[in-house]
């Protein structure tokens, strides 16, 4: 059998615990139903569900309310504008959406959350109110906008999505729906996942705290704040969707793109963002592993989407109870319970070919002052500089047509490596934003900043 469709399959007693935490979830929360979805290598490798309540057995395809996860759709859309070249991340709001009370603030710190913007919108419950109340953006704002200094903290709100979704129709100028439905949903395959619900659809409810009786939950047209939180979605689309936040997509947005979408852009918000918040994603721990995603709930549902690069696992899960289910520590848990008990095998190792250019000349130590670092080439034609033993700066480098690498990580992030040349080509030294890196310690024949004292190295006496 093909290893590679082989290790598709999950083991029958990860399905089990699967399945066990679907239960538990269902019956703990007390939700009338609880659909979940578990991707592995970009596939779909266990789909599970849970209920108890006739006429609410959901499948893959059963939409359900996903509220804010409609954000990192939203972020998408402003990421793609971005890199079209028609907008920069530290542009202020004004320069393309003008006559809002939030102008000052820059594109990125809408993203981010730290554009000191209230949590909610003034006035009833929004969630819970006809959007065609909020005609205005004025009306989503109010009269005291702000909460916070920008760019002091993070701090999540709700009209700061509004704001990038008039922003996204300003400049493409149509609605933000259709502009995500022809950039983002169409493109993916994402068929079952809409503005307005679309058959078949869970209902939303609520379940009473203190016995087990529920009431149906209005779902209200979210109007202006539809950006910040009005999509429908099934656990097969957010798969897919989770599929494309982990790799990307050339027809909607890079590799790289999505990447910097996963990256911290705000500092930690203990219970909501505890790694932080990237461009319209939540960053999280469990234990070590490090997850991106978002959570998601609006009146009658919360939901759950939550990955890990590094295991290459994704999870998904969708209740139609407006509380009771902690969806997101449930897809947690998901991806854990594949990612500990079936680890991914490792790439095979191959070497490079004989028509690749491999820079051998730059591998191997260098010192900067006395301190030991390695230059190491990785697989895929970049170069990894970090200290030979402890912590310290490590970072990753893509090479560049004129010789030069460029940072990608860590502390020299868009900084350039140079390999200084002597007149016969060997290599003299590395350049590194200013620091000087020599095959021997304070490298008497190199330009160390300073000068080597010409005595060398001595002992004492």
């Amino acid at each position: 059998m093909d290893e590679l469709a082989e290790d598709r399959e999950l083991l029958p007693a990860t399905r089990r615990a699967l399945r066990h935490r679907i239960a538990v979830a269902q019956s703990t929360g007390r939700a009338p139903s609880v659909v979940a979805a578990v991707l592995r290598g970009g596939e779909v490798v266990w789909e599970g569900s849970r209920t108890s309540v006739e006429g609410h057995g959901p499948d893959g395809n059963v939409q359900y309310r996903i509220g804010s996860i409609s954000k990192t759709f939203t972020a998408v859309l402003v990421m793609r504008l971005r890199d079209e070249g028609l907008l920069r991340l530290d542009d202020p709001l004004d320069k393309h959406l003008p006559g809002t009370a939030a102008g000052h603030v820059t594109i990125a710190q809408l993203l981010a959350h730290t554009g000191g913007l209230a949590a909610e919108t003034p006035g009833e419950w929004w969630e819970r109110t006809p959007g065609s109340q909020r005609p205005e953006l004025a009306d989503v704002l109010g009269e005291e906008p702000f909460k916070l200094a920008p760019g002091s903290r993070h701090h999540y709100s709700n009209p700061g999505y509004t704001l990038l979704g008039s922003l996204v129709e300003a400049l493409r100028g149509r609605p933000w729906e259709e502009a995500l439905r022809a950039e983002v949903l169409e493109p993916l395959g994402l068929d079952r996942t809409s503005g307005l619900p679309q058959a078949p659809h869970a209902g939303g409810w609520a379940v009473h705290p203190w016995a087990d009786v529920m009431m149906p939950e209005p779902l209200e047209d979210l109007g202006l704040m539809a950006a910040a939180g009005q999509l429908w979605s099934t656990t097969r689309d957010l798969a897919r969707f989770a599929a494309f936040l982990l790799r990307g997509d050339e027809r909607v947005l890079s590799a790289e793109s999505v990447r910097e979408m996963r990256r911290p852009a705000a500092p930690p918000e203990p219970g909501l963002a505890d790694l932080g918040y990237g461009l319209g994603m939540q960053l999280t721990a469990q234990g070590a592993r490090r997850l991106a995603g978002h959570s998601g709930s609006l009146p009658g549902f919360v939901a759950g989407l939550w990955m890990s690069e590094v295991d290459d696992v994704a999870a998904v899960v969708l209740a139609n109870c407006t509380s009771g289910v902690p969806a997101s520590a449930v897809a947690v848990d998901l991806v854990g319970i594949v990612a500990d008990a079936e680890p991914p095998f490792p790439s095979p190792w191959r070497p490079f070919t004989a028509a690749d250019q491999v820079p051998l000349d730059v591998c191997g130590p260098w010192y900067w002052g006395t301190s030991a670092h390695v230059v190491r080439l990785l697989a895929d034609g970049s170069l990894e500089l970090g200290p030979v033993a402890g912590s310290g700066r490590n970072a990753r480098f893509r090479s560049e047509p004129d010789g030069s690498w460029t940072g990608l990580s860590g502390y020299y992030a868009g900084e350039t490596l140079r390999a200084v040349r002597r007149e016969d080509g060997s290599v003299s030294h590395l350049d590194l934003a200013s620091f000087v890196f020599t095959r021997e310690p304070y490298d008497a024949a190199a330009p160390v900043p300073g000068g080597v004292d010409p005595q060398g190295w001595r002992g004492i006496g």
